[in-house]
C-alpha cells in the first residue's frame, strides 16, 4: 500500500466512524438498554439518551481508522499475487481482511464500548466516573472485559457484511457499466449491514450482558455459550434477538453513512 493510500484510508475511515457513532448514538443507547439484564425501563428507558457519548466520541475516529487501514492493507497485500489474487477468491480475501481489521480495531473499540455501555445502562454516573470506577475495581483488564465476545461478534459480522458489500457493488457496477457513485456504494452498505446485523444479534446480546455484568459474577467471566443459554432459558428466542430492530436500523443507516462516507472521502483524498 502506498503512503497516499494509507493516509486516505486512515482519514476516510476515521471520519466515517465519527459520522456514524455520533449521528446514530440514540439508537445504540436504546439497543443497549433493551439487551441489559435489568430491562429497558430500569436501565433508563428513553431518558438520558446521550449517556456515554463522550466515550463514543473519543473512540470512534481511531477505532474506524484502525479497521480500514488494516482492511485495505491486507486486501492490497493478499491481492498482489498467488491464489488470493484470483477473481473468484475475492470474497475470501475480503473476509480475511475484514476479520483482521476487526481484531486490530477491537483493541481500541472495547475499552470505549465498556465505558459507553455502562454509562448507557446507568444514568446515576457520568462517563468519567464510570471510567475511574472500572479502573479502580478491575484495573485495565476491566476495560477489556468482553474483548473475546466482541471479536467473536465482529468477525462473523464482517464475514457477512464486507463480502456482501463488495459483491453488491460489483454486481451493480457491472450492470450499469461504470464505477458506482458514492451514494450507490452507501446503499449496498446499508443492505449488507442490515443482513449482518440481524444474523449476529445473539452474539451482540451476549457481549452486552458480559460488559454490563457485575465484576466477579458468572456472566462477567465471558463464557459466551453459557450467557446465551441463560438468556434463552429466561427470555427465549425473543431474548436472544432483543434489540434486533434498533440494531438493524442503526447498522443499516450506519452502513449507508459509514461506507458511503468512507468511499467518498477516500476517493476525494486519492
Amino acid at each position: 500500500m502506498e503512503r497516499r493510500e494509507f493516509v486516505a484510508s486512515l482519514v476516510a475511515g476515521g471520519c466515517a466512524g465519527m459520522c456514524v457513532d455520533l449521528t446514530l448514538f440514540p439508537l445504540d443507547t436504546i439497543k443497549t438498554r433493551l439487551q441489559s439484564q435489568q430491562g429497558f425501563y430500569k436501565a433508563g428507558g428513553f431518558r438520558g439518551i446521550y449517556a456515554g457519548v463522550p466515550s463514543a466520541a473519543v473512540g470512534s475516529f481511531p477505532n474506524a481508522a484502525a479497521f480500514f487501514v488494516t482492511y485495505e492493507y491486507t486486501k492490497a497485500l493478499l491481492g498482489t499475487g498467488g491464489v488470493f489474487a484470483l477473481p473468484h477468491v475475492a470474497p475470501v480475501t475480503h473476509m480475511l481482511a475484514a476479520s483482521l481489521g476487526e481484531v486490530v480495531a477491537c483493541m481500541i473499540r472495547v475499552p470505549t464500548e465498556v465505558v459507553k455501555q455502562r454509562a448507557q445502562a446507568s444514568l446515576s454516573s457520568s462517563t468519567y466516573n464510570i471510567l475511574l470506577a472500572t479502573l479502580r475495581e478491575e484495573g485495565v483488564r476491566g476495560l477489556y472485559r468482553g474483548y473475546g465476545s466482541t471479536v467473536l461478534r465482529e468477525i462473523p459480522f464482517s464475514l457477512v457484511q464486507f463480502p456482501l458489500w463488495e459483491y453488491l457493488k460489483t454486481l451493480w457496477s457491472s450492470r450499469q457499466g461504470h464505477t458506482l457513485y458514492s451514494w450507490q456504494s452507501a446503499v449496498c452498505g446499508a443492505v449488507a449491514g442490515a443482513v449482518a446485523a440481524f444474523v449476529t444479534t445473539p452474539l451482540d446480546v451476549a457481549k452486552t450482558r458480559i460488559m454490563l455484568a457485575k465484576a466477579g459474577s458468572t456472566t462477567a467471566s465471558g463464557n459466551i455459550p453459557l450467557v446465551l443459554y441463560d438468556v434463552w432459558r429466561s427470555r427465549g428466542i425473543a431474548g436472544l434477538f432483543a434489540g434486533s430492530i434498533p440494531r438493524m436500523t442503526f447498522i443499516s443507516m450506519g452502513g449507508f453513512i459509514f461506507l458511503g462516507a468512507y468511499e467518498k472521502a477516500r476517493r476525494t483524498l486519492l
